[in-house]
């Protein structure tokens, strides 16, 4: 049966028939009869959207709303305006949906795969869901909720914390992964413990797929630690490729994006427990600056140490990234150097940078000292 259509009356026939045919004593018991009949009517309530998981049980990814949706509008009449202003703005207009966001694509394709998850293990709980975490007050939700309906996603749960930072309920929304256009609050969330990337819009759109979810992962400071990073920065290449020789059979320690992979991993061997490797609707692939011969090895076993792999792994030897993301069309990228961020939104690929490692010192530092020079 198909389970968008559970809940249809014509699904389960009309039940005063198999009521009347059992007290007439033909057809079915009346027991059976009754219990159809308290089945009808549960299912009378509007229940055309599936049941949410629980947290503990599912692969929690919050998106912030300027993620999802595009707010630049109502961003600047905030910032010009102040957060009366901004409110009124959105209350006058929320019967308009917001347009897509960055992350809005991921989310879609995380819902494509629940969608195939659920028509196979119907009671299981083992799902991706959806959480809006926004420092939006609670009057601007129902534009949210309007829009949300407007694209009939599937996002049962809220967390508006009203001018507040929402970093704070993070953990107590068991989140696997947080996306934001908040540079700021991603870094907070970083610091505590919890995945956690910047995503950005392309410089022009590309087309992604509908039925197969793609994440890709640089490695160093984004799935592994950045240990390897620091070894560059201090002494150069030629000692980062000794020490990587030295160390090939050492796994490097994790970086915070591990458990989303993690996490990806165990949804995918769902799929290949019922034998649908080729057609897994989960993709995932290593996208790194290392060089095969060199470098590559200590990443792949790495990986092999932690009981994960990724689809595809693709070894640039310093090359750009963005001309074979270009290629793989992912739904995001995961990064934590910004110059290969812009790199593949230049190519048309959603990027998110994670603000992880030795490279960030550097970039604040820069920051730090332009900040100054300006004042």
């Amino acid at each position: 049966m198909d389970p968008a259509k559970a809940g249809h009356p014509e699904s389960r026939g009309d039940p005063r028939d198999s009521g009347s045919k059992a007290a007439n004593g033909g057809g079915q018991p009346k027991q059976e009869g009754w219990e159809d009949a308290r089945a009808f009517y549960e299912n009378l309530s509007p229940k055309k959207k599936p049941k949410s998981p629980k947290p503990q049980n599912a692969i929690t990814i919050a998106v912030s709303s300027r993620a999802l949706f595009r707010m630049e509008e109502e961003q600047k009449i905030y910032n010009e305006h102040g957060v009366e202003a901004y409110v009124k703005f959105q209350l006058d207009h929320e019967n308009e949906p917001f347009l897509p966001g960055a992350a809005f694509p991921f989310v879609k394709a995380l819902e494509a795969v629940n969608m195939q998850l659920r028509a196979l293990y119907p009671e299981s709980e083992e799902l991706f869901d959806i959480v809006l975490m926004t420092n939006n007050h609670a009057q601007v939700g129902v534009r949210l909720i309007n829009s949300i309906n407007h694209y009939n996603l599937f996002i049962e749960r809220f967390c508006m914390t009203g001018g507040n930072s929402p970093i704070c309920y993070l953990k107590a929304y068991h989140t696997n992964l947080y996306l934001s256009s908040d540079c700021e609050k991603v870094s907070e969330a970083i610091d505590e413990g919890i995945a956690a990337a910047t995503i950005f819009s392309p410089n022009r759109d590309v087309q992604v797929s509908e039925n197969q979810l793609r994440v890709a992962f640089d490695g160093d400071a984004v799935l592994f630690s950045d240990e390897s990073e620091q070894i560059v920065k201090a002494h150069g290449l030629d000692k980062f490729f000794e020490h990587e020789k030295t160390h090939e059979n050492k796994p490097l320690a994790q970086g915070p994006l591990k458990g989303f992979l993690e996490a990806l991993g165990k949804l995918q061997k769902k799929f290949y427990s019922k034998g649908l490797r080729l057609e897994c609707p989960i993709r995932t692939y290593l996208v790194t600056a290392r060089s095969a011969a060199s470098s590559g090895a200590r990443a792949l076993k790495t990986l092999r140490s932690w009981g994960l792999e990724t689809d595809e792994a693709l070894f640039l030897a310093g090359a750009p990234k963005g001309p074979l993301l270009e290629k793989i069309r992912p739904h995001i990228f995961f990064d934590d150097q910004m110059f290969h961020v812009e790199g593949a939104k230049e190519m048309g690929t959603i990027a998110a940078h994670v603000p992880y490692g030795v490279a960030q010192k550097s970039r604040r530092l820069a920051q730090g000292k332009q900040n100054e020079n300006s004042k």
